[in-house]
């Protein structure tokens, strides 16, 4: 039975298009191929006969390398510095962004603390706070005082600053008394020096801080060109007060540089402790230069001025009761007066 299913062997590499048949048969030029006839051109006509054309190699197009990347080629995604500055710049803006959303909650605060005073009515007047004594005390304030309330968020830091200042104008007059003190214990003939510290103490305490404490603070709060005029004159002979405690002459009651350098022959704590206190007396003369000059940078933002000052002071003094009383007086008498 092998015989009748057994096929011929298979030749390797054979091309179907070298077959006997089909060579014979592209050979024969009396048919034409189906890319030259045309059944609808001649109908009654053979069809044309089968030229045969050189076959052309086809052209290859040049094959370019693939741009995409492969798996183990690595691909830049920017820098490490880049992306910090990117990082670093969105944080920036982030605290920026919350410090102004914090300083708008602190002037919506501000303002609903203004509205609630307001809100007592015209002829309500706010309760004296300052200075903060006990309720026992016999005295009460004298002065109302809330930075934060009646001064603009402007100027706050700088009126805060002042008044830190004028407490530490106030310690080191009461430094001053001690060093005094203890130099009258050394040599008991200083007893002038030691009255004179008391009396600066008792004296420069409460009048900077009504003087000019209070014209910068109002000045400030109203924007009044009288009171700015006010604080640089005395605030400017302030100064020249400080300079002279700085200096130290014997038996004007103020430990400077002078006293405490003879104090050292005296006694050498005692000295130290004068020294200490002439430090502080130049950092203060320092300070309050500085501050000198950056309220008046600060007057010059405003629409204060000298003619301003004039006409508040007109009106203040017009506006005063007794100096009324006093002009309606005078003005009488020398209309009754003898002609």
């Amino acid at each position: 039975m092998s015989k009748y299913t057994s096929f011929p062997e298979p030749i390797e590499d054979q091309n179907p298009f070298q077959d006997p048949a089909v060579t014979q048969h592209s050979s024969n030029t009396e048919y034409a191929t189906l890319d030259l006839y045309n059944p609808f051109d001649n109908k009654n006509g053979p069809p044309p006969p089968y030229e045969a054309t050189c076959p052309s190699a086809p052209s290859v197009p040049a094959q370019t390398p693939p741009s995409r990347t492969t798996p183990t080629e690595p691909r830049n995604y920017g820098s490490y510095n880049s992306q910090q500055t990117v990082v670093n710049a969105t944080t920036a803006e982030l605290l920026r962004k919350q410090e102004e959303l914090e300083k708008k909650a602190r002037e919506l605060e501000r303002r609903e603390r203004e509205l609630e005073s307001h809100s007592l009515g015209s002829g309500a007047s706010r309760q004296n706070n300052w200075p903060p004594l006990p309720s026992f005390c016999p005295v009460g304030p004298c002065f109302y005082q809330d930075i934060h309330l009646e001064i603009s968020q402007t100027f706050q830091r700088t009126v805060t600053v002042m008044y830190y200042f004028w407490m530490f104008s106030a310690c080191t007059l009461l430094l001053n008394l001690i060093s005094s003190l203890a130099m009258f214990c050394v040599d008991p003939t200083g007893g002038v020096g030691l009255g004179l510290a008391i009396l600066w103490a008792l004296i420069f305490t409460p009048c900077s801080f009504v003087c000019w404490y209070r014209p910068v603070y109002k000045a400030f709060r109203s924007d009044s060109s009288f009171n700015f005029f006010a604080f640089f004159f005395i605030f400017f002979a302030q100064v020249i007060t400080y300079v002279i405690m700085t200096i130290g002459i014997p038996g004007w009651g103020f430990s400077g540089w002078i006293v405490s350098l003879a104090a050292l022959n005296t006694s050498v704590p005692v000295g130290v402790i004068m020294m200490i206190n002439a430090v502080l007396f130049t950092a203060q003369t320092a300070m309050g230069v500085v501050l000198l000059k950056k309220v008046h940078s600060q007057y010059r933002q405003t629409d204060a001025s000298f003619q301003k000052a004039q006409a508040e002071f007109a009106t203040g003094v017009m506006s005063n009761q007794t100096v009324r009383q006093a002009a309606a007086t005078a003005a009488q008498g020398a209309f009754t007066g003898p002609r």
